[in-house]
């Protein structure tokens, strides 16, 4: 895997909340092989958000802003509708 890939996956476990740690974590050790460039671009955008924004945005608290709306997002969150107790691979 290649170092950007590396650093992502580790900022998406080492969020600072055990919930988005979840969240993230067991979505990019299923995906991150597959991302493209503009979805990693994406992805590292989105997790500029505050957790507590993006917790909310992913389960549906509240709607997402126009700037972090993006394919990326809804496929997070396909994947935990999709796969409730997916495990981290």
């Amino acid at each position: 895997m290649d170092v950007r890939r590396r650093k992502l996956t580790f900022r998406c476990w080492h969020r600072g909340t055990r919930e988005m740690d979840l969240l993230l974590g067991r979505y990019v050790d299923r995906h991150i092989a597959g991302l493209n460039d503009a979805d990693i671009e994406a992805l590292e955008h989105l997790l500029e958000a505050p957790d507590p924004e993006l917790f909310a945005w992913i389960t549906g608290g509240k709607p997402v802003p126009a700037n972090y709306d993006l394919p990326i997002l809804q496929a997070i969150r396909d994947f935990h509708r999709d796969n409730p107790t997916a495990e981290a691979v």
